[in-house]
């Protein structure tokens, strides 16, 4: 006999048995499901019990009815299909909009107005950046004032009354998803929307007081009446402007 050695079976690893997997689809599915369920349960499990999901910061407070209505609009629009109202911690963007943006800031959103398409510039700051006449020319003819704009233009806003019958069953329903409106909020609900569209409107004191920082007076250049470019510009022209950011980057060490 030769003293030839005779090579060892060599032993099959682990990761050799994938062949079972691969040839087994519905085997192959379950294990991807399973393996998610695992890491999605992982990551979002938590987030039930935890207190501090989100930084409170000081300022923040919920969306005035007005506010509300115009932020309907804005989303019954697509004014979100162009514009984000999200600004990333990247030097061109904070020189370019502003402040990053908190998450604390869309706390209150029902969705949130986050993304990256921007089509049209973000909105995240947008609040006194430009007047209230700016705003309404804008809606009803963009290239009147920005030539190159290619946003379609909404005319109708100015000359469509604001509907807001069902205002206070809007804040109701926002108060079931965690909105902290009170039950004085949501009964004043139409009074607030008409004190803060209605210059010298004599609820307007009070109405201040529910919903600190609000603007309050005739947004859309026509004070007989609310129009619904009353309801958006008030929108617009709150966003970015409840928190005051040099005494929260005091109070973060930002520099």
């Amino acid at each position: 006999m030769s003293n030839v050695d005779i090579p060892a079976t060599p032993r099959r690893s682990l990761w050799s048995k994938h062949k079972f997997f691969e040839t087994n689809s519905i085997i192959l599915i379950i294990g991807v499901l399973l393996v998610i369920s695992i890491g999605g349960l992982v990551e979002i499990a938590p987030l039930f019990y935890l207190q501090n999901t989100i930084e409170k910061v000081e300022g923040m407070r919920p969306y005035t009815p007005l506010e509300l209505a115009g932020r309907a609009i804005y989303v019954r629009e697509g004014c979100y299909l162009c514009h984000s109202q999200m600004i990333r911690p990247l030097r061109d963007e904070v020189e370019r909009y502003g402040h990053y943006s908190l998450a604390a800031e869309s706390m209150y959103d029902k969705p949130f107005q986050w993304g990256s398409k921007r089509t049209g510039p973000d909105l995240a700051r947008v609040g006194g950046k430009y007047s209230d006449d700016w705003q309404a020319r804008h809606l009803g003819d963009p290239r009147s004032l920005v030539p190159q704009s290619i946003m379609p233009g909404y005319p109708f806003l100015t000359n469509t009354e604001l509907s807001y019958d069902d205002i206070a069953a809007e804040l109701k329903a926002n108060r079931s998803g965690g909105v902290p409106y009170s039950d004085e909020m949501i009964e004043r609900a139409m009074d607030d929307l008409r004190a803060q569209a209605t210059p010298d409107h004599p609820g307007q004191s009070a109405f201040e007081k529910r919903y600190p920082k609000a603007q309050a007076r005739d947004f859309d250049g026509n004070p007989k009446r609310i129009s619904e470019a009353d309801a958006l510009i008030a929108y617009l022209q709150m966003l970015g402007t409840l928190v005051d950011f040099k005494l929260y980057n005091d109070k973060a060490n930002i520099r």
